[in-house]
């Protein structure tokens, strides 16, 4: 159900040639441990203005908008969450335009779901966006994905958060090196 779910989303945006990637706990699961999750979280390469045509593809695919009034919402979050309530999936329209997340999608892997390729973010970016969440369940996630995914970008993902860490003030670099010495470690 799942995967149909899925596929039939990259299909509608890419009907509107709306550039996107799936991030989160969804794309863990091609890099890391397998783990369950309802929710689909996908950025999309584009600012508020697109909001709607992510609206349209919520329509096409029965999806319920959550806030009441979404201009304001997404103006206010850059996110469109809505859910599917034919299979109980959350899915989470991310609108972004930042020169990372242009990179990124411009890194985007495809992988075929159901004869469609569907975009997912690289490991590389799975993990800077884990670091940034920095939460529990972000971290096992990024253990995982470091043991299981040999052979990635460090010096990609360095570069950024590095970055990261100059501009906002934060420790991501620190962050993940700890991390990436604990998933050696085990």
């Amino acid at each position: 159900m799942y995967i149909g779910f899925l596929e039939r989303i990259a299909r509608s945006l890419d009907e509107r040639n709306i550039r996107y990637m799936v991030i989160g706990g969804q794309a863990v699961v091609l890099y890391g441990e397998p783990r369950l999750t309802k929710d689909i979280d996908i950025t999309l390469g584009t600012d508020p203005s697109m909001l709607p045509y992510v609206i349209d593809v919520c329509s096409e695919l029965g999806l319920h908008v959550i806030p009441t009034n979404p201009d304001e919402f997404v103006q206010e979050t850059y996110v469109l969450p809505a859910d599917d309530p034919v299979t109980g999936f959350s899915v989470k329209f991310i609108f972004s335009d930042s020169r990372y997340e242009q990179e990124a999608l411009s890194r985007a892997a495809s992988f075929v779901v159901r004869d469609y390729h569907v975009k997912y973010a690289t490991a590389e970016d799975v993990i800077i966006h884990k670091v940034i969440a920095n939460r529990p369940r972000d971290e096992e996630d990024i253990r995982s994905i470091l043991r299981r995914t040999p052979g990635m970008n460090q010096e990609y993902i360095l570069g950024w958060l590095k970055e990261f860490d100059t501009g906002l003030h934060t420790n991501y670099v620190r962050k993940y090196e700890d991390l990436w010495a604990d998933s050696v470690n085990l």
